[in-house]
């Protein structure tokens, strides 16, 4: 090769001009760049050559201006409508004739440029360049502006993104919420670190970022694993720093599909015709609602009456959302995918739409109300003596909270005889459960509220006005599974096998109260469902069936449904088969619920403690979860918490000691306790 000779070269893809200078070796090259700089090039690394005469380094800067005024790549586009008809390959020598007429060394290369640079009309064939077919250039054009859309996407996407960063309002597009949708749901694996152990690593090796997530993590330069994930979100406004992960990891539907919503305002515009024509009306009783002071879905009412032949009735009204469903229609179906309302510190999300489940499904005061009403006489002891069944109108007389009637019970509110006569058939019941082995375990249960990152937690005392109200749903769930049997009807039956108690010696060695009730609760065997009758050992009962929630649980619907067909003289809405099918889907369902309720109960107690690392709390050892490495679970009973405690020193069952919060980490379900002694408990500012 002549030296001088002007040839391009592409390191790291870069297009650049150099001069041949001299052989490096037999079959290298050294080229000088404009720079000065020499490279040592074999042939094939340069990709063109100029030919006819001969340059110096410092002339290459002239040359690339010559070349200028010709790198026009519009002009790609006519001679390729000359050419594509032919089809016939074109070198850059020819290419510069045809666009300029003339191919001097500066057209030569422009020409080259122009081609090798050109996605659209020519594509390159040796040393030469064929022109693409007109379908060809259609779909190259379109997919071009594909990409030049994506990249203007992008380039908008991250200025939105900067956005937010620095605390502005971001109007976030549809292209952008796809993105963001698709990190929601990895930074969601994030709740697997509780609910399968995982940690950090692992879960980042074990769930790799799909494409959409790994481009969108690369492009905002962010690490793409689901912490990662989950810390943009949170940077971005799109999620707050506790977001609920169990709950969008699982399945249950948090929005009512419009399709339901317009059928359940339909209902509320338009009532369907009542099946149960017959109601009977008792709107003469006092209906008395009791709930706690937030109860929006309000689902049973009491009343008492006294009969005319002495005897006492009492009353167990419950709302009745089958008023306003058919089995199998859009509100049934979608209340059967949800399996009950899920209640969590934050809120709700109801089982049926708000519309419905707090208006018309509900026991209202001062409102004429469908219900299915149990008449229920107990005998001197406390057992059920006679009942009946009826679809009715009631009209509730008053809405209490709990602590109104603990209340009125305390003080004896003559006004209200009917509350004293309830409660003292309440005692008999119970009294009269005890005595067929129902088994009492009675441990603090914390109530967890959030309300604009506040968290309170309150411990459920178990009150009269508690006793009562539960007393009344069991008889009433009992009268229900008589009925089921009486008359061969298949219902979602519940039942507990007997459990294995310790024996009396060995629970008398252990402290009396929360550690004994503890140990006991160990032995109880989980519940079971079927549509045959069954013993409920934990309650005392041969028989027994959930129906005072039919707005908050499906189970205690399906048991509506057959109850009032049954009461119409109608077929069963479920065969036996059918209404077996449908628990075991909504047991499933339900099942999730209750996991993602415990764990985010558990997330907000975590949290609720790591925000008082300074709160010096009195716990009581209840039990050892491995006694050979001093874990423990203890119980917080100002909080009606159970959480585990490595002990530092031998501790007794029962013994009550003094902690502080050492290190809690909600989303990694960890807590870390600390004994204090007493001295350094009184100087920590509670």
């Amino acid at each position: 090769m002549e030296k001088g000779t002007l040839v391009e070269f592409r390191p790291q893809s870069d297009r650049r001009l150099g001069i041949v200078d001299r052989p490096d070796g037999k079959t290298r090259w050294f080229v000088v760049d404009e720079r000065g700089q020499s490279h040592s090039l074999a042939p094939r690394q340069m990709t063109y050559i100029i030919t006819g005469q001969t340059y110096k380094p410092s002339q290459i800067a002239q040359f690339l201006e010559e070349v200028k005024p010709y790198l026009d790549p519009s002009s790609l586009e006519v001679a390729w409508e000359l050419l594509v008809e032919d089809g016939e390959t074109v070198t850059p020598e020819e290419m510069a004739n045809l666009l300029f007429s003339e191919s001097s060394a500066s057209q030569r290369y422009a020409a080259y440029c122009l081609l090798s640079d050109d996605k659209i009309y020519f594509k390159q064939k040796g040393e030469a360049y064929e022109p693409r077919t007109a379908t060809a250039v259609t779909e190259r054009k379109h997919q071009l502006e594909v990409e030049a859309l994506k990249a203007r996407g992008q380039q908008e996407f991250l200025a939105r993104v900067e956005q937010a960063l620095n605390g502005e309002v971001v109007d976030w597009q549809r292209h952008d919420r796809h993105r963001l949708e698709a990190i929601e749901k990895y930074a969601a694996l994030l709740a697997d670190v509780v609910r399968v152990g995982l940690n950090y690593d692992s879960l980042a090796r074990a769930y790799p970022p799909p494409t959409p997530v790994l481009e969108t993590m690369n492009m905002l330069g962010r690490s793409a694993t689901p912490q990662g994930a989950f810390q943009l979100l949170v940077d971005l406004g799109w999620w707050s720093q506790n977001e609920n992960l169990f709950l969008r990891r699982s399945s249950i539907p948090v929005q009512f599909p419009s399709k339901v919503l317009e059928v359940a305002q339909q209902r509320l515009d338009s009532p369907p015709p009542d099946k149960d024509a017959n109601r009977l009306d008792l709107t003469r009783l006092k209906v008395y609602t009791i709930d706690d002071e937030s109860t929006t879905e309000i689902d049973d009412g009491l009343s008492w009456e006294l009969l005319s032949d002495g005897r006492e009735r009492l009353w167990v009204h419950i709302a009745d959302p089958t008023r306003w469903l058919i089995p199998e229609n859009e509100l049934d179906l979608d209340a059967r995918k949800r399996g009950s309302t899920v209640y969590l510190p934050t809120g709700m999300i109801p089982m049926f739409p708000e519309v419905l489940a707090t208006g018309p499904m509900s026991l209202l005061q001062g409102k004429v109300c469908c219900a299915l009403s149990f008449g229920i006489i107990l005998d001197p002891s406390g057992a059920v003596e006679d009942y009946s069944i009826h679809a009715s109108f009631i009209k509730p007389t008053y809405r209490l909270t709990y602590e109104d009637v603990d209340e009125m019970l305390e003080l004896g509110v003559e006004a209200e005889p009917e509350i004293e006569a309830i409660a003292t058939w309440a005692q008999r019941r119970k009294t009269w459960r005890y005595d067929q082995g129902a088994i009492s375990i009675n441990m603090p249960e914390a109530m967890i509220k959030v309300k604009d990152d506040d968290i309170c937690i309150d411990v459920l005392d178990d009150s009269l006005s508690r006793q009562l109200v539960a007393e009344m749903m069991i008889v009433a769930g009992e009268v229900a599974a008589r009925y089921g049997q009486a008359h061969n009807i298949p219902l979602p039956f519940r039942g507990q096998p007997q459990p294995e108690l310790p024996p009396d010696e060995e629970l008398l060695q252990l402290p009396p109260g929360f550690v004994r009730a503890c140990a006991m609760r160990r032995c109880m065997p989980k519940s079971e469902m079927s549509i045959t009758p069954m013993r409920h050992a934990g309650l005392g009962l041969n028989t027994y069936t959930q129906a005072t929630s039919p707005i908050r649980r499906y189970s205690d619907l399906l048991t509506h449904f057959q109850l009032k067909a049954h009461l119409r003289g109608e077929v069963l809405p479920f065969s036996g088969e059918q209404l077996k099918e449908v628990m075991m889907t909504v047991s499933t369902i339900t099942q999730e619920v209750t996991m993602v309720e415990r764990q985010t109960n558990r997330y907000w107690a975590l949290e609720y403690l790591r925000r008082q690392p300074s709160k010096v709390w009195q716990v009581t050892v209840l039990m050892w979860l491995r006694e050979d490495s001093n874990l423990a679970l203890i119980l917080l009973e100002d909080l009606g918490l159970q959480l585990p405690m490595f002990f530092k020193r031998a501790v007794s069952l029962g013994e009550q000691v003094l902690v502080k919060v050492n290190h809690a980490d909600p989303q990694k379900d960890m807590i870390q306790f600390q004994e204090i002694i007493f001295q350094e408990a009184q100087t920590v500012p509670n």
